[in-house]
């Protein structure tokens, strides 16, 4: 196939202002820049590992505190993903990965299934890494889950330091995004559901 799935947005609110682009077919590239750095690290190891190509700028309260720029963000992002895969015709739909980093190993599952879900088993030994909540890992992850209407299975094997962990958690929900989201050989321009839509 030589379609290529690109969306883009801004999404504004009295808290936050974000500009999202993605590329599906992309080559991993990432402009990223949220004002948290460890966040933008996350985002673009997801970019990167996903083969993605994503560009995010986003201007949030950050004097307030964190969330709100992690969770609209999540928005965001899930939102022009979810626009940007149109109606998942061709695609393989579910897509799965285990990746280490060190002693960490997380394991995630996708499916594109429209209808949002997050199932999370994550647990970090510190309330922060550098200066974000941990918390909000699951707050981001949830946002992306439900706007980009999909199902999102994280689970945490093993895993000590926090860093390891969520690190190893967003690269392999871009290895199982990346996996979901490519074209099916063997059903092209096939909707991958008995329904007939997802």
């Amino acid at each position: 196939m030589t379609e290529i799935r690109t969306a883009s947005l801004h999404r504004v609110t009295a808290e936050t202002d974000i500009h999202v682009a993605v590329n599906l077919d992309g080559k991993g590239e990432a402009s990223i820049n949220t004002g948290i750095g460890f966040f933008d690290h996350m985002l673009t190891a997801l970019a990167r590992h996903g083969m993605l190509d994503i560009e995010i700028a986003a201007k949030g309260d950050l004097e307030v505190d964190f969330h709100h720029t992690v969770e609209d963000v999540g928005i965001a992002l899930g939102q022009a993903v979810r626009q940007a895969l149109g109606d998942k015709r061709g695609v393989r739909r579910f897509g799965h990965a285990l990746v280490p980093l060190d002693e960490a190993l997380a394991e995630v599952v996708v499916d594109l299934s429209g209808r949002p879900f997050l199932a999370w088993s994550v647990v970090f030994p510190t309330e922060k890494i550098g200066v974000m909540d941990t918390e909000l890992f699951e707050e981001f992850f949830r946002a992306f889950a439900m706007a980009s209407m999909i199902t999102l299975h994280m689970t945490q094997k093993t895993g000590r330091n926090s860093h390891h962990i969520a690190e190893s958690a967003y690269k392999a929900t871009a290895r199982a995004l990346r996996m979901a989201v490519e074209f099916d050989e063997r059903a092209v321009g096939v909707i991958p559901s008995t329904k007939g839509v997802l």
